[in-house]
């Protein structure tokens, strides 16, 4: 009977994964409470049960203290009865009596039953929690026992972890029976027991799949600055070498890219960006920024803010889809990272110059003012003397103090006549040659006629035009074209016009 009761004990050990000692423990405390219980003792006495874990034979002992008058009989004793049990025994300790009853009830049976599976959960929970809390920020493999509207539930070995929609990363769809690794991210005592809350979009689960992935990292030569995660869609982590020689860069991005890649693939596909940390922090965001190219950036310490520019072409890049690339840098190096264009920058720039000479002319405004001279004749001002200045702001000066102060008039230097330029007469313009084509120019004989007479003559006065019903516009008639042939053959000229008919007869 004993030997199957350690047999008992021991496969109750291996189920709930308890130490035996721990079992053992449960079912002493379990003993006590079914003895007081079952009526065998007094519910206010002091008793103890010890199992030997060789033979499981369990013995309940009695503890009684020393006193010199007893006034409870159930929990004290005079030293005369210790000394009787305990030779040595002395006033003020305690005394263990064994007080083993042959056997207990079926009620004591139950309530030990009953506390035997209370102390046990317990001791579940306690190992539970003492197991899980020394891994807080630990990367656990878990497997999906089943999904919830509000939650995902994931068996991580000894425990069963919340996968809560806060936790999840966006890209991902979590189906039962799906292994996947996850960041334990808290570990608290319930009334339930233990509860293990796990994540998939914090960013420290990246730090330790590079830890996981990377030996580089694992062992101290390359370390992981900084990261910034948008879980599901983009990250960037920022990396330095601890020893020479070494490209850290590289180091976490593996031959062409497998090391990398296995981390990426872990995570369903989400981008990683690994630069590289430099103490020079407008380096650093140069870096952070990429794969987008910087012209120049600018610190502000006091403000702690970051101007980056860019040529146009590379703005959009650098700013990202709906601003993360540039969220990100700036999460990755604690700065406030305002991103401009270079026409944008050019622009305020020159805007900063006019506010600054618009500031000079009016510092030189109210400076013209308070010397006397008006805005207007501020500039005549500066081209005077000192003793002028002077001199002109001298009765001002009097008639505030009242005092008469002789004025110094300033006297202007004699300036010698300047001999006026001779100026050119003006020549008059020679005659331009005008081209007349040669359908302009006058017959040679109309030229003739009035170069003898110094008038003009027209064309019907030469060619004896007449107009009527017989004429022919600019020419002669038939009759009288017929007489000037007759006249030529006998040898006499006829005037055009005149009238042959009579000779002819």
């Amino acid at each position: 009977m004993k030997t199957d009761f350690m047999l008992a004990i021991t496969q109750l050990s291996a189920e709930k994964n308890l130490p035996k000692d721990v079992v053992l423990s449960a079912v002493e405390t379990a003993l006590v409470s079914a003895y007081k219980k079952g009526g065998l003792f007094a519910p206010n006495q002091n008793i103890s049960v010890k199992i030997n874990p060789a033979n499981g034979e369990a013995r309940v002992f009695l503890h009684k203290t020393v006193v010199e008058e007893v006034t409870d009989s159930k929990n004290e004793m005079t030293l005369a009865e210790a000394q009787g049990t305990n030779t040595s025994a002395a006033i003020g300790e305690t005394i263990e009596i064994e007080a083993t009853p042959p056997n207990a009830g079926r009620i004591a049976a139950q309530t030990a039953r009953q506390v035997i599976l209370q102390r046990l959960h317990e001791a579940e929970h306690n190992a539970v929690f003492e197991e899980y809390s020394g891994k807080e920020g630990d990367v656990v493999t878990g497997t999906i026992q089943r999904v919830e509207p509000r939650q995902v539930i994931v068996d991580i070995g000894h425990a069963e972890a919340i996968l809560p929609p806060s936790e999840q990363a966006r890209n991902e769809r979590y189906r039962m029976g799906q292994r996947l690794r996850v960041y334990v991210l808290e570990v608290a005592r319930t009334g339930r027991g233990p509860q293990v809350v796990v994540s998939r979009a914090h960013r420290n689960l990246l730090r330790r799949l590079f830890e996981l992935e990377i030996p580089e990292i694992y062992n101290g030569a390359v370390e992981i600055k900084s990261v910034a995660r948008e879980a599901g869609q983009r990250s960037k982590v920022a990396v330095a070498a601890r020893q020479e020689g070494i490209d850290p860069v590289g180091c976490c991005v593996g031959l062409r890219g497998i090391r990398i890649q296995s981390i990426v693939n872990e995570l369903n596909g989400e981008k990683i960006d690994v630069v590289q940390w430099d103490p020079d922090m407008a380096r650093f965001i140069s870096n952070a920024l990429s794969p987008a190219q910087i012209t120049s950036v600018e610190l502000s310490e006091a403000e702690r803010t970051a101007t980056v520019v860019v040529p146009d072409k590379q703005l959009s890049l650098a700013i990202g889809k709906e601003g993360q690339n540039a969220r990100l840098a700036a999460r990755l190096t604690g700065w406030r990272i305002d991103i401009k264009s270079t026409t944008a920058a050019e622009a305020k720039k020159a805007e900063e110059l006019a506010a600054k000479q618009a500031a000079v002319a009016e510092a030189e405004k109210v400076v013209a003012e308070k010397a006397g001279v008006s805005p207007v004749a501020a500039p005549e001002a500066e081209k005077k003397a000192p003793e002028a200045v002077k001199a002109e702001a001298a009765p001002q000066a009097e008639k505030a103090m009242g005092e008469v102060v002789p004025v110094v008039e300033a006297v202007p230097e004699a300036v010698e006549p300047q001999e006026e330029p001779e100026v050119a007469e003006e020549e008059a313009p020679e005659e331009v040659p005008v081209y007349t084509p040669d359908i302009f120019k006058p017959p040679p004989r109309f030229q003739q006629g009035a170069a003898e007479t110094g008038q003009i003559r027209f064309a019907e006065d030469v060619l004896g035009f007449r107009g009527g019903k017989g004429g022919r516009k600019g020419g002669k008639s038939k009759k009288e074209e017929a007489r000037l042939k007759k006249a030529k053959r006998k040898g006499t000229t006829a005037e055009p016009g005149t009238d042959t008919q009579g000779e002819d007869a």
